[in-house]
């Protein structure tokens, strides 16, 4: 099934016009084990512009967390070559120019929710004071205010991944990468905060490399679903979403919705029979 011939959001035309803020070229990524090499990227070219929501989905073991791994400067590339923001990984990783969501929040049990997202300030050298308001601020983005002061254990799965998003918002990067964030989460809280998550792109529009295995959180949240073949990772597709640019869980049940899924669907499909 081809794409569904609908006019692309006009969002869609501003981001076409954007620069770069990911570029992959050629990349590959091979691990050297005692049996035998483990390919896990296989020449990979993408291109990733400010502001997009990209997706990437595919079979588990594909090198979906490789690549975002690749461009987060927390994997080498084997060949090829990878620029951030027009610079290498680990300059954009230096300047940090990018925040890193886990599949796991990966909270400090004894800190606080504040203090788990001041942490990475005060790190970096700004005040008491001044981590505090920025912390509050990224907090009550994500919808928890008035949760400062409790603890992880605290909170229910989705809170606590609100606090980890907060957390690499904190301190502006430009570029968001989420390696699944909300996989472990029952239906209705992963529903929830896929609209919360979408809500916050459209207000601060910062660029997003989303790692999942859901076709309907593909298709839900971005403006791009890049799809991967079984090991060793290749792109096998790429897909504009025609859907518009505000968006509400409602689509889901439109035609469009089910056409684009379709093709994702059909584009998985086809990399297993490669």
């Amino acid at each position: 099934m081809k794409n569904p011939e609908v006019p692309l959001p006009l969002a869609a035309t501003a981001l076409a016009a954007a620069r770069l803020a990911v570029e992959v070229r050629d990349a590959s990524v091979v691990y050297e084990t005692a049996d035998s090499p483990v390919h896990a990227l296989d020449h990979v070219d993408l291109d990733i512009r400010e502001g997009e929501f990209v997706a990437l989905i595919g079979p588990s073991g594909c090198g979906k967390t490789t690549l975002v791994r690749v461009i987060a400067d927390l994997e080498r590339i084997s060949a090829g070559q990878v620029l951030v923001n027009g610079v290498t990984p680990h300059e954009a990783r230096t300047a940090r120019a990018y925040g890193y969501v886990f599949q796991a929040p990966a909270l400090f049990p004894w800190r606080t929710v504040l203090g788990n997202v001041t942490l990475p300030l005060q790190i970096q050298g700004r005040s008491k004071a001044e981590s505090k308001a920025v912390a509050l601020d990224h907090l009550a983005r994500v919808g928890l205010t008035g949760f400062e002061s409790k603890y992880p254990w605290q909170l229910s799965g989705g809170m606590q991944q609100r606090v980890s998003i907060a957390r690499a918002l904190s301190f502006e990067p430009r570029i968001l990468m989420m390696d699944e964030p909300f996989g472990a989460l029952d239906e209705i809280t992963r529903d929830r905060l896929n609209e919360q998550l979408q809500q916050l792109w459209q207000r601060e529009r910062r660029t997003v490399v989303f790692v999942t295995h859901s076709i309907a959180e593909a298709v839900y949240l971005s403006t791009r679903i890049v799809v991967m073949s079984p090991r060793p990772g290749r792109i096998i597709k790429v897909i504009d979403s025609p859907l518009p640019d505000k968006r509400h869980l409602g689509l889901r049940d439109t035609t469009m919705f089910i056409e684009v899924a379709h093709a994702v669907r059909e584009a998985l499909a086809e990399g297993h029979h490669d």
